[in-house]
């Protein structure tokens, strides 16, 4: 029997608690065994990618203690709760099941009357017969030409997965023939935001996404009613150009202002929906539908290594639990995510609402306070970028930032210059090798501005390309990694309260319906 228990109670934690002082990770990588640490400290994980954590502050006594707070936690049963479809979403009452939309883990899950594995093989079946009818023009504009354009309109996990998601494979697609269609995104209210996407977009050639699963997103909404004048202006049918990703309750449903609608439902959540139809109609689009189901793929086969108990055949669950050991027992506050490839550059930002939204609480699964820090700050750019912006911070800064790096020994494209004896490829691997021994062994130097005290902890996640299966495989384990966190916060990473007070204040400022610093705030901006 599973039971849900504050990580403050558990006996595992307690004796992680009591270790005195953090593992000497300088220490470790300096010596002789360095590379013995770094071949046993290592992971497989699913699409040929590999997660290393040699240069975290962990030796076999603290992985011995994570085990048995996984156990005592019943991570990989909790797990079990989620894909055979138990209703862990306390705060909504609600199943969570976005493992489907990529595979079935475990048994039929029947809700509303439905196999929601069909519904959602279905969907994506839909998807890919509409996108290959606009990739083959038997789906026309209304001038009998081929769509060669598809613009997104959503916000928050509308937006920032499937934007990360396109990204990502972007450069890979036209490398491999497989891009059909440019993509954009529209997500802010900020009017201006819409206005440079369509001033820079043929829009007779578009079609548009509009994606919102309550079909009431005030943000979503604003926008689409922007786009649609935007259209008229330039003598096109709206309905002609559009189409909807939203529940099937909703009034995008069933509606002849849209070419075509294609459901989700209230078991997805956004920042979980790359894998459903808010990812997959971009995807299948821009890309095509073999693309999108590669990367289902991919995040599929990675969920099936999240079943494994041992946690050092578990990547995502040992990537968890060692996050909790930092966050919870050595103290610290952030995490940065520091991708070695231009194609994730948008990444990290979807990290940041992943983790953010999920386990940014204060309170339990059953509502009560909890006296121990939950999620941490997540937050991250591309390298080497980033070695030229923040990483000071990270190096000499007065608080120790976890890192969680990740790279790729080849590029997408192929294309690439010697330069000095190496290619640019060589270069960019070379500088994530450089910081992961910088940050982990640092360099005695006299001078204290020069100095480096080390002990700042690292993993990395690597494989051979970044290809739609290793991305879905990617995604697929920061999911999980997120959620096996919140297991063992033992608070409900599936609701997200926090997004919906400023909401409602919103409406009352736009109402008129004001007092208060609410009035004066509103005043200040002239509302």
């Amino acid at each position: 029997m599973v039971t849900w228990e504050n990580l403050d109670t558990l006996d595992a934690f307690k004796k992680l608690s009591a270790l005195k002082g953090a593992v000497s990770v300088k220490e470790e990588l300096s010596g002789d065994g360095a590379s013995d640490r770094v071949s046993t400290y290592s992971v497989p994980m699913a699409s040929g990618l590999v997660y290393n954590y040699a240069a975290k502050q962990v030796d076999a006594k603290v992985i011995a203690l994570l085990s048995e707070l996984s156990r005592e936690a019943q991570l990989t049963e909790k797990y079990a709760e989620v894909y055979n479809g138990s209703v862990v979403n306390t705060g909504e009452k609600r199943l969570v099941l976005h493992h489907l939309t990529r595979g079935q883990l475990g048994k039929d899950v029947t809700a509303d009357g439905v196999n929601k594995r069909d519904f959602y093989k279905e969907q994506t079946a839909k998807i890919a017969e509409f996108a290959n009818k606009v990739h083959s023009g038997e789906i026309k504009n209304a001038a009998g030409e081929k769509f060669t354009t598809v613009v997104q309109i959503g916000i928050g996990g509308s937006d920032l997965g499937p934007r990360a998601m396109y990204l990502a494979l972007e450069q890979w697609a036209k490398a491999n023939n497989a891009f059909n269609m440019e993509a954009h995104f529209i997500s802010n209210v900020d009017p201006d935001d819409a206005a440079a996407v369509l001033a820079s977009t043929d829009v007779a050639h578009t079609i548009f996404i509009l994606v919102s699963k309550s079909g009431t997103t005030l943000e979503t909404l604003t926008n689409e009613s922007f786009v649609k004048d935007y259209l008229k202006s330039k003598g096109l049918n709206p309905a002609n150009h559009m189409i909807a990703v939203t529940s099937e309750t909703s009034p995008l449903a069933h509606n002849s202002d849209y070419l075509a609608a294609f459901y989700m439902d209230d078991y997805i959540g956004g920042r979980y929906s790359s894998t459903s139809a808010v990812g997959g109609a971009v995807l299948s689009l821009a890309f095509t539908p073999e693309v999108f189901q590669s990367f289902l793929d991919g995040a599929a086969a990675e969920d099936k290594t999240a079943l494994e108990a041992d946690i050092t055949k578990n990547a995502a669950l040992l990537d968890a639990l060692i996050g909790v050991y930092e966050r919870n027992v050595l103290g610290y506050p952030s995490t940065a995510v520091l991708p070695y490839s231009q194609a994730l550059s948008r990444f990290p930002a979807h990290l940041q609402q992943l983790d953010m939204e999920s386990n940014g609480k204060s309170v339990n699964r059953f509502g009560k306070e909890i006296d121990y820090v939950t999620g941490p700050v997540i937050f991250g750019e591309p390298g080497t970028n980033g070695q030229h912006s923040f990483y000071q911070l990270l190096h000499q800064g007065t608080n120790i930032i976890p890192l969680q790096f990740i790279a790729f020994q080849e590029n997408q494209t192929g294309k690439d210059v010697i330069i000095e004896g190496s290619t640019s490829q060589k270069k960019l691997c070379a500088n994530v090798a450089a910081q992961i021994v910088a940050f982990a062994c640092g360099k005695d130097d006299s001078d204290p501005n020069k100095n480096f005290a080390g002990e700042r902890p690292s993993s990395i996640i690597y494989g051979k390309q970044l290809t739609p299966a290793v991305l879905g495989s990617l995604l697929a384990h920061f999911e999980n990694k997120v959620m096996f966190q919140g297991f063992l916060w033992n608070i409900n990473s599936f609701d997200q309260e926090g997004v919906q007070l400023g909401k409602k204040l919103a409406k009352k400022v736009l109402a008129h319906n004001t007092d208060g610093a609410l009035k004066v705030y509103s005043d200040l901006l002239k509302i």
